[in-house]
Protein backbone atom coordinates (compact mmCIF):
# COMPACT_ATOMS: atom_id res chain seq x y z
CA UNK A 1 0.00 0.00 0.00
CA UNK A 2 0.55 3.70 -0.08
CA UNK A 3 -0.94 6.40 1.44
CA UNK A 4 1.39 9.27 1.73
CA UNK A 5 3.98 10.88 -0.17
CA UNK A 6 6.66 13.28 -0.80
CA UNK A 7 7.72 15.19 -3.63
CA UNK A 8 10.60 18.15 -3.73
CA UNK A 9 11.95 18.00 -7.11
CA UNK A 10 10.45 21.13 -9.16
CA UNK A 11 8.44 20.53 -12.24
CA UNK A 12 11.06 21.45 -14.48
CA UNK A 13 13.47 18.92 -13.52
CA UNK A 14 10.67 16.44 -13.77
CA UNK A 15 9.81 17.37 -17.19
CA UNK A 16 13.81 17.12 -18.11
CA UNK A 17 13.83 13.59 -16.40
CA UNK A 18 10.97 12.17 -18.42
CA UNK A 19 11.43 14.20 -21.13
CA UNK A 20 7.54 15.34 -21.03
CA UNK A 21 6.02 18.68 -21.37
CA UNK A 22 4.86 19.62 -18.51
CA UNK A 23 1.27 21.80 -18.14
CA UNK A 24 0.90 25.28 -16.74
CA UNK A 25 -1.64 23.82 -13.65
CA UNK A 26 0.96 20.94 -11.72
CA UNK A 27 0.91 21.02 -7.70
CA UNK A 28 3.10 23.53 -5.98
CA UNK A 29 6.34 21.63 -4.71
CA UNK A 30 7.91 20.98 -2.29
CA UNK A 31 5.12 19.20 -0.31
CA UNK A 32 6.37 17.15 2.38
CA UNK A 33 2.64 15.72 2.75
CA UNK A 34 1.04 14.35 -0.23
CA UNK A 35 -2.29 13.00 0.70
CA UNK A 36 -5.17 11.21 -0.89
CA UNK A 37 -7.37 13.59 -3.22
CA UNK A 38 -4.50 16.01 -3.32
CA UNK A 39 -3.14 16.60 -6.97
CA UNK A 40 0.44 14.87 -7.53
CA UNK A 41 2.26 15.08 -10.74
CA UNK A 42 1.98 11.91 -13.33
CA UNK A 43 3.70 11.41 -16.70
CA UNK A 44 1.31 10.24 -19.67
CA UNK A 45 1.62 9.98 -22.98
CA UNK A 46 0.10 12.85 -24.75
CA UNK A 47 -1.05 10.63 -28.09
CA UNK A 48 1.10 11.55 -30.33
CA UNK A 49 4.47 9.96 -29.77
CA UNK A 50 5.16 12.38 -26.91
CA UNK A 51 4.74 12.77 -23.16
CA UNK A 52 2.84 14.94 -20.87
CA UNK A 53 3.60 16.25 -17.60
CA UNK A 54 0.18 16.56 -15.44
CA UNK A 55 -1.79 17.13 -12.91
CA UNK A 56 -4.29 14.73 -11.28
CA UNK A 57 -6.39 13.71 -8.20
CA UNK A 58 -4.76 10.91 -6.43
CA UNK A 59 -8.02 8.75 -6.09
CA UNK A 60 -9.01 7.12 -9.13
CA UNK A 61 -13.34 7.36 -9.70
CA UNK A 62 -14.56 4.72 -11.66
CA UNK A 63 -16.82 6.14 -14.79
CA UNK A 64 -20.06 4.57 -13.10
CA UNK A 65 -19.82 6.80 -9.81
CA UNK A 66 -22.41 9.58 -9.78
CA UNK A 67 -20.28 11.56 -7.55
CA UNK A 68 -16.71 11.06 -5.89
CA UNK A 69 -17.53 9.52 -2.63
CA UNK A 70 -19.91 7.41 -4.07
CA UNK A 71 -17.28 4.53 -3.48
CA UNK A 72 -14.54 3.79 -1.25
CA UNK A 73 -11.78 5.76 -2.21
CA UNK A 74 -9.45 4.14 -4.74
CA UNK A 75 -5.74 5.55 -4.43
CA UNK A 76 -4.36 1.92 -4.83
CA UNK A 77 -4.92 -0.62 -7.55
CA UNK A 78 -3.01 -3.72 -6.48
CA UNK A 79 -1.28 -5.33 -9.72
CA UNK A 80 -2.81 -9.01 -8.61
CA UNK A 81 -5.95 -7.56 -9.84
CA UNK A 82 -6.07 -4.92 -12.10
CA UNK A 83 -6.74 -6.57 -15.50
CA UNK A 84 -9.51 -8.26 -14.20
CA UNK A 85 -11.47 -5.55 -11.88
CA UNK A 86 -14.40 -3.67 -13.71
CA UNK A 87 -12.78 -0.30 -12.25
CA UNK A 88 -9.15 -0.72 -13.27
CA UNK A 89 -9.18 -3.10 -16.47
CA UNK A 90 -9.72 -0.83 -18.87
CA UNK A 91 -7.10 1.64 -17.62
CA UNK A 92 -4.62 -1.08 -16.73
CA UNK A 93 -4.70 -1.68 -21.09
CA UNK A 94 -4.72 1.90 -21.64
CA UNK A 95 -4.25 4.44 -19.68
CA UNK A 96 -1.09 3.84 -17.73
CA UNK A 97 1.06 6.64 -16.05
CA UNK A 98 4.27 7.30 -13.97
CA UNK A 99 3.55 9.35 -10.59
CA UNK A 100 6.81 11.26 -9.60
CA UNK A 101 7.90 10.86 -5.63
CA UNK A 102 10.70 11.89 -3.69
CA UNK A 103 9.41 8.91 -1.17
CA UNK A 104 6.49 8.10 0.61
CA UNK A 105 5.71 7.00 4.32
CA UNK A 106 4.62 3.39 5.90
CA UNK A 107 3.68 2.82 9.24
CA UNK A 108 4.54 -0.13 11.83
CA UNK A 109 2.74 -0.28 15.40
CA UNK A 110 4.72 -0.12 18.67
CA UNK A 111 3.82 -2.26 21.44
CA UNK A 112 1.43 0.60 22.71
CA UNK A 113 -0.22 0.38 19.70
CA UNK A 114 1.17 3.83 18.40
CA UNK A 115 1.34 4.45 14.77
CA UNK A 116 5.16 5.00 13.93
CA UNK A 117 5.67 6.21 10.48
CA UNK A 118 8.98 5.57 8.36
CA UNK A 119 10.04 7.49 5.20
CA UNK A 120 11.33 5.56 2.20
CA UNK A 121 13.04 6.78 -0.59
CA UNK A 122 15.81 5.40 -3.26
CA UNK A 123 18.84 5.07 -1.73
CA UNK A 124 20.04 7.07 -5.25
CA UNK A 125 18.08 10.04 -4.31
CA UNK A 126 16.77 10.20 -7.31
CA UNK A 127 13.09 10.67 -7.67
CA UNK A 128 10.44 7.45 -8.11
CA UNK A 129 8.35 6.89 -10.61
CA UNK A 130 5.41 4.57 -9.50
CA UNK A 131 3.19 2.63 -11.78
CA UNK A 132 0.35 4.71 -12.31
CA UNK A 133 -3.34 3.58 -14.21
CA UNK A 134 -5.61 7.15 -14.78
CA UNK A 135 -9.04 8.05 -15.62
CA UNK A 136 -10.84 11.34 -16.60
CA UNK A 137 -14.31 11.08 -14.65
CA UNK A 138 -17.17 13.36 -15.66
CA UNK A 139 -17.87 15.76 -13.04
CA UNK A 140 -21.39 17.08 -13.84
CA UNK A 141 -21.21 20.47 -14.58
CA UNK A 142 -17.87 21.20 -13.40
CA UNK A 143 -16.08 19.34 -16.34
CA UNK A 144 -13.76 16.69 -16.64
CA UNK A 145 -11.91 15.57 -13.44
CA UNK A 146 -8.30 13.79 -14.28
CA UNK A 147 -7.65 10.98 -11.63
CA UNK A 148 -4.83 8.46 -10.56
CA UNK A 149 -4.30 5.40 -8.53
CA UNK A 150 -0.89 3.82 -7.80
CA UNK A 151 -0.55 0.34 -9.04
CA UNK A 152 0.76 -2.14 -5.80
CA UNK A 153 2.49 -5.68 -5.29
CA UNK A 154 4.00 -7.49 -2.86
CA UNK A 155 6.59 -5.82 -0.78
CA UNK A 156 10.17 -7.31 -1.48
CA UNK A 157 12.10 -9.18 1.49
CA UNK A 158 13.78 -6.27 3.05
CA UNK A 159 10.22 -3.87 2.80
CA UNK A 160 8.57 -6.97 4.31
CA UNK A 161 9.82 -5.42 8.13
CA UNK A 162 8.24 -2.07 7.29
CA UNK A 163 4.63 -3.18 5.24
CA UNK A 164 3.50 -6.20 3.27
CA UNK A 165 2.57 -3.78 0.07
CA UNK A 166 4.98 -1.38 -2.17
CA UNK A 167 4.17 0.56 -4.79
CA UNK A 168 4.94 -0.87 -8.39
CA UNK A 169 8.35 1.47 -8.97
CA UNK A 170 9.42 1.36 -12.97
CA UNK A 171 13.13 1.52 -13.49
CA UNK A 172 13.94 4.20 -16.13
CA UNK A 173 15.11 1.58 -18.98
CA UNK A 174 11.00 0.30 -18.93
CA UNK A 175 9.54 4.22 -18.36
CA UNK A 176 8.47 3.65 -22.41
CA UNK A 177 6.98 0.03 -21.82
CA UNK A 178 4.89 1.06 -19.03
CA UNK A 179 3.42 4.44 -20.73
CA UNK A 180 2.64 2.39 -23.77
CA UNK A 181 5.19 3.58 -26.26
CA UNK A 182 6.97 0.02 -26.65
CA UNK A 183 4.11 -1.85 -27.62
CA UNK A 184 2.93 -4.55 -25.34
CA UNK A 185 4.03 -6.39 -22.36
CA UNK A 186 3.78 -3.71 -19.87
CA UNK A 187 2.63 -6.67 -17.04
CA UNK A 188 5.32 -7.72 -16.47
CA UNK A 189 6.59 -4.50 -14.52
CA UNK A 190 4.42 -5.25 -11.76
CA UNK A 191 6.76 -6.37 -9.67
CA UNK A 192 8.50 -6.00 -6.63
CA UNK A 193 11.49 -3.40 -6.53
CA UNK A 194 15.01 -4.57 -6.56
CA UNK A 195 15.96 -5.66 -2.91
CA UNK A 196 18.85 -2.96 -3.02
CA UNK A 197 16.40 0.21 -4.56
CA UNK A 198 15.06 1.89 -1.43
CA UNK A 199 16.39 2.87 2.05
CA UNK A 200 14.39 4.02 4.98
CA UNK A 201 14.45 5.41 8.40
CA UNK A 202 12.02 6.42 11.36
CA UNK A 203 10.24 9.95 10.85
CA UNK A 204 8.31 12.03 13.67
CA UNK A 205 4.67 11.03 14.48
CA UNK A 206 3.95 14.73 13.11
CA UNK A 207 3.73 13.30 9.71
CA UNK A 208 0.33 11.10 11.22
CA UNK A 209 -1.53 14.32 10.71
CA UNK A 210 -2.38 14.97 7.45
CA UNK A 211 -2.53 18.60 8.05
CA UNK A 212 1.49 18.51 8.96
CA UNK A 213 3.23 20.69 6.77
CA UNK A 214 7.56 21.09 6.53
CA UNK A 215 11.08 19.55 5.56
CA UNK A 216 10.79 18.32 8.68
CA UNK A 217 8.66 15.74 8.06
CA UNK A 218 11.37 13.56 5.98
CA UNK A 219 14.01 13.91 8.48
CA UNK A 220 15.19 10.94 10.24
CA UNK A 221 14.10 10.77 14.17
CA UNK A 222 16.50 11.23 16.93
CA UNK A 223 17.44 8.19 18.92
CA UNK A 224 16.67 9.82 22.19
CA UNK A 225 13.20 10.86 20.59
CA UNK A 226 12.57 7.46 19.30
CA UNK A 227 9.63 7.23 22.08
CA UNK A 228 7.72 9.90 20.54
Amino acid sequence: MCGRMAVTVPPDAMAQLFAARPDNDLPKVPNYNVCPTDQVHIVTADGSGGRRLRSMRWGFIPRWYKKPSDGPLLINARAETIAKLPAFGDAARTRRGLIVASGFYEWTKDAQGGRDPWYIFAKSSEPLAFAAIWQDWQAGEEGVMSTCAIVTTAANQPMQSIHHRMPVIVNQADWPLWLGEAGKGAARLMCPAAKDLLAWHRVDRAVNSNRAKGAALIQPLAPQDGGR
